[in-house]
């Protein structure tokens, strides 16, 4: 079943992705230059120079998924890149933002009660 999930990690790749690559071409890029494992589970989005197309690579079990949009009109945003953990990872929100189309930057989350659980 194809599905991408709150319960999954996002990673964009840190640089512009030439869109004609596939499957094991961006399975590479996620190797040597983003240093995860492709095969994790894990959820690596890709964007293009003009951010006009966004290509999604996911490994399930027994193969790969390229999920690809290519916008008509716009670009996609990029979310801000976080020194300390040198990986440009994000939450499921974010990730569903940015491909709604909302501006991040005008993103304001009201408080809300968490619940930290111990075990």
């Amino acid at each position: 079943m194809f599905a991408l999930t709150s319960s999954m990690i996002y990673y964009l790749c840190p640089h512009d992705v030439d869109m004609r690559k596939g499957i094991y071409s961006l399975y590479q890029l996620v190797k040597s230059d983003m240093g995860r494992n492709p095969l994790s589970g894990e959820v690596f989005l890709f964007l293009g120079k003009n951010r006009g197309m966004i290509k999604i690579l996911h490994w399930q079990k027994d193969g790969f998924i390229l999920y690809t949009k290519k916008l008509e009109r716009g670009t996609f945003e990029v979310p801000h890149y976080k020194p300390s953990s040198g990986q440009y990872e994000m939450k499921w929100a974010t990730f569903v933002l940015i491909m709604e189309g909302v501006r991040l930057r005008s993103v304001q989350y009201r408080q809300r009660f968490a619940m930290q659980l111990t075990v």
